[in-house]
């Protein structure tokens, strides 16, 4: 597939193709942001990939907050027959995928210089002749990348939520200069490539790292390493390129798997989901964004996270929809100090209020709250049960009528939130609710007509049933399977109804919620955006 819209070699004004890495679950959210941020066109995802056709330049894209990378797309093809007998087959095929089309490749690292400069004269970033910390022109993005390995390795070695960050944050002006330190390396990362790639005037003056994957029956049979090795040979030979695997001019970035073969080149060094404004990770970013994207925050609302932690949500949340007042509450000292800190980095500390109060005994009066986002803790210590049903029946109480949950959900968690209810409620592939009963419930002055908020693509992370709550009046309406790395989770959104009275079995008695209001319709991304 060629890397532009008409051609890898065309202005970016008239649409490049791209692509960006997601979350296992998160596609469903991501291609609902490229349309409704970059009027994308042409959407497609394949698992944990999204590609697009857009117009948009870089500043635009790095506002993206569900991908975790952006690529420009230089080919995409079927998946290479895998023969583990025949191992020099499938390194001629790799080798093909230069020299088949050198034409194309030149195209490309064109396009990719184009949109580079282009950037760069938008964001106007200040020449700067001396570093006043005396390092080398390429060492600040080095400094970040090893920063941001450290924190994706930590993160990924600690337990859901029971691995909280405890550590007490340090002066709030360091945590603000941290920060800022880090944002000026990735600027300075971007600024640092843009100025090689613009010093390589030709582009045999170019160097080259290949970073190669290979998953499924492909992994099996050869590994990435062996696959970037000749592509890296083909390269040179082609185009006179040379390796510099510390600090290129560019980066070839490959994934073989059963299902695809995908050649692309990273735009920003620095991943899209590392957040320059979060001093301390907690939840994943891109998994608070995805929560807060479809709660339907409106300007003027109240939205309320009962266990914020570190105030991830908070701070995803008040960072895209500003006009809103943010509470967030928790029970551990050292859960509200990082979020105090997190919030004091961010520069949200005047717009998010934290309070020290149990999410069972809330000091807010009741139908006080328009939206409620929480991350509900996996571990061991809490109790599903009693505790999570305590926990949803305060919640209850606090929503206005109309008002959405958006939840966290461990799969224990959401089994027993399905146990619990009384009838189950499918969900159609897009989310949307498919018993003709309960759209009436959610939307009782609507007369039948289809469905097209969501975007018109399967999604198998979509499709689990969900059932009416015990306590009352929380409908269920989307629900979405994703993973935390060595765990899947369930984002479980539920609006609220005037509380309807269940008969023992769950179903909902006759008449007994005539009078209950139509709620608003849920906003598409388009306009909360």
């Amino acid at each position: 597939m060629a890397a532009a819209g008409s051609g890898p070699g065309s202005d970016p004004a008239a649409g490049a193709r791209f692509f960006c890495t997601a979350g296992r679950g998160l596609e469903p959210f991501l291609m609902r942001e490229v349309r409704a941020r970059l009027e994308a066109t042409q959407v497609e995802y394949i698992s944990g990939k999204v590609f697009f056709t857009t117009c948009s330049d870089l500043s635009l894209m790095k506002k993206l907050k569900s991908a975790e990378r952006l690529f420009l797309l230089m080919k995409k093809r079927p998946p290479v027959a895998v023969s583990p007998l025949d191992k020099g087959k499938i390194l001629n095929e790799m080798q093909r995928l230069i020299n088949d089309d050198p034409g194309s490749w030149r195209k490309a690292i064109s396009l990719w210089k184009k949109l580079l400069e282009l950037d760069t004269k938008r964001e106007n970033f200040p020449q700067k002749d001396a570093n006043p910390l005396k390092r080398k022109a390429g060492e600040n993005e080095i400094i970040a990348a090893k920063k941001l390995k450290l924190e994706e390795t930590r993160v990924a070695g600690e337990s859901h939520r029971e691995g909280r960050q405890d550590r007490l944050p340090e002066d709030s002006a360091e945590q603000g200069d941290a920060v800022t330190r880090m944002d000026e390396l990735h600027q300075q990362g971007l600024q640092n490539t843009v100025e090689k790639a613009g010093g390589a005037q030709n582009q045999e003056d170019l160097t080259f790292r290949v970073s190669c994957r290979c998953s499924g029956n492909v992994g099996k049979a050869i590994t990435g390493q062996e696959v970037g090795r000749v592509i890296g040979i083909a390269l040179m030979r082609q185009f006179g390129w040379k390796a510099d695997l510390r600090n290129p001019n560019l980066e070839i970035f490959v994934h073989l798997s059963d299902a695809y073969s995908v050649v692309g080149i990273p735009l920003f060094r620095v991943p899209l989901a590392s957040r320059t404004y979060i001093q301390t990770a907690g939840l994943r970013s891109t998994i608070a964004w995805a929560m807060a994207s479809i709660a339907e925050i409106k300007p003027g609302a109240l939205v309320l996270d009962p266990m914020c932690g570190l105030g991830t949500i908070l701070v995803e949340a008040a960072e895209e929809w500003p006009d809103v007042c943010y509470i967030g509450a928790d029970v551990s000292d050292s859960q509200l100090l990082g979020a105090c800190g997190n919030l004091k980095a961010a520069g949200l500390a005047d717009r998010i209020e934290l309070l020290k109060v149990s999410v069972t005994e809330l000091p807010l009066p009741s139908q006080s709250v328009d939206v409620i986002i929480s991350d509900i803790p996996f571990g061991k210590k809490f109790k599903l049960g009693k505790d999570i049903k305590s926990i949803l029946q305060e919640m209850e109480r606090v929503l206005r009528v109309g008002g959405a949950v958006v939840l966290l959900l461990s799969e224990d968690h959401h089994q027993c939130l399905r146990d619990c209810g009384g009838r189950s409620m499918p969900l159609t592939a897009q989310g949307n609710v498919a018993d003709p009963e309960m759209k009436m419930l959610l939307n009782p002055g609507r007369t039948g007509a289809p469905d097209t908020a969501s975007p018109p693509h399967k999604a198998d992370s979509l499709q689990c049933p969900s059932r009416m709550l015990p306590w009352g009046s929380l409908v269920p309406v989307e629900c979405f399977k994703v993973s935390l790395g060595k765990t899947d989770a369930f984002i479980c959104k539920y609006k609220k109804a005037h509380a309807p009275k269940l008969s023992p079995a769950g179903c909902h008695e006759p008449g007994a919620h005539p009078e209950m209001a139509a709620m608003q319709e849920s906003r598409s991304l388009q306009d909360s955006l």
